[in-house]
């Protein structure tokens, strides 16, 4: 019994194969006489510009397929290329500058961003993209089966015409040709009908595939480089304040450094203590003599009386007397009517001028003064000359005139850290 239905399969398989075989026969002789013009051929020039722009459809899809992977694989060097480059200031940021743990948390994020934006256009578009794709093999192997068909339409036609034509007429013949026409005609006209309806729908499908596909891309770009630039602008500005920190910490260590070959920028040695004023001379009689009588000086149309601790002229001087009194009488005429920045401005006795703290400086002796960037500085004439060093100057912070009302809470300053107003 199993071999009477191997030897019926085994005769089953020959036959078909024989059968595809005639097939293939046939229509080759059919389309070499289509060729040689001795055999009219079924057309559908509507059918064939379908066939046309599904191949073109097919094609530019392919294209598109392939330039979206190379972008994701851009995206993916880009990912990786970001993360080493983060990686790399996390690790060489020390831990002691401005906004180590921002950086940290910097970096992490934009790791994180990476990821997400490169998982969405694989899960979304890519995936969108091997959808679309993958109706157009089978679509494509219908229309060379429709080819197929068709040729064996035309061969049946051919056939049964021929037999109608001959001298001979075998009508058994005739009716056979004829079935096999009816045959070939219904299969080629179903799968004819099938794509007639198909290849359009197809066509037309590509306009929405395309907007959705670019649209989608479009937001994630969007909202990836908006994520980005967020944490782009908290990177610059932790990379600003540290820059604002290492200058301040520049400053500060010039403040107690010296140039070799230069004239010192600081002070380079703390100043010793304030000079003892000598003591005030008696008091003058309210009547005296013309020949003791303390002179008046005038200026801008008041009356100016030394000070009575000014030793008058007919007193014994010391060597230094001379300086102490020319400082005590520019101080005098300064503070009387000091011009600042054009106008006139009444300061106190014994104020040369205003200055102005552009940075904050730290006292770092007692006789210093300790100045914040804003503050208003009087500045003082120094009692001997010689004591001053160069690039720095004496004074007393304005909030401490207008409250106290007195010069006793001098101290000296850089003079490099302000600005003369």
């Amino acid at each position: 019994m199993a071999e009477e239905q191997g030897k019926t399969g085994k005769g089953i398989n020959t036959g078909k194969l024989a059968t595809n075989m005639q097939k293939r026969l046939s229509r080759a002789q059919e389309k070499v006489l289509q060729k040689l013009g001795k055999a009219d051929e079924t057309r559908d020039t509507v059918f064939e510009e379908g066939v046309a722009n599904f191949h073109k459809q097919m094609a530019e899809g392919t294209k598109l397929q392939k330039d979206l992977r190379a972008y994701l694989a851009a995206v993916k060097t880009m990912h990786d290329a970001s993360k080493r480059l983060q990686d790399c200031l996390a690790d060489m940021y020390e831990p002691e500058w401005f906004g180590k743990e921002e950086v940290d948390t910097i970096a992490e994020e934009t790791d994180i961003l990476w990821s997400d934006y490169h998982d969405k256009l694989v899960d979304n578009s890519m995936i969108a993209m091997d959808t679309y794709l993958a109706q157009f093999p089978d679509v494509k192997a219908r229309i060379a089966k429709r080819d197929r068909k068709m040729t064996d339409y035309d061969s049946a036609r051919h056939h049964f015409g021929s037999l109608q034509k001959g001298k001979k007429q075998d009508q058994a013949k005739i009716a056979k040709a004829e079935e096999e026409l009816g045959r070939a005609q219904k299969v080629f006209e179903e799968i004819n009908v099938d794509l007639q309806d198909e290849l359009p729908q197809l066509w037309n499908s590509r306009v929405g595939f395309y907007v959705n596909t670019f649209q989608s891309m479009a937001g994630y770009q969007q909202r990836f480089h908006k994520d980005m630039g967020k944490l782009n602008q908290d990177l610059n500005d932790v990379m600003t304040k540290l820059d604002e920190q290492r200058l301040a910490n520049e400053a500060g260590a010039a403040n107690h450094s010296i140039t070799p070959d230069a004239a010192p920028t600081t002070r380079p040695a703390p100043p010793g203590p304030a000079p003892v004023r000598p003591p005030p001379s008696p008091s003058p009689s309210l009547t005296p003599a013309p020949d003791t009588q303390q002179d008046i000086i005038l200026f801008d149309g008041e009356a100016l009386v030394p000070d009575a601790n000014t030793t008058a002229p007919s007193q014994a001087t010391t060597p230094s007397q001379p300086q102490t009194d020319t400082a005590v009488a520019a101080a005098a005429l300064a503070a009387t009517t000091a011009v600042t920045n054009g106008s006139s401005e009444v300061l106190p006795t014994g104020v040369i001028y205003k200055v102005k703290a552009m940075h904050d400086y730290a006292a770092t002796d007692g006789d210093e003064l300790e100045m914040k960037a804003g503050d208003v500085v009087l500045v003082l004439a120094w009692e001997n000359p010689d004591e001053q060093d160069d690039g720095w100057l004496m004074g007393v912070k304005e909030s401490h005139w207008l409250e106290n009302k007195d010069l006793l809470a001098k101290g000296v300053f850089p003079e490099n850290f302000t600005q003369k107003l």
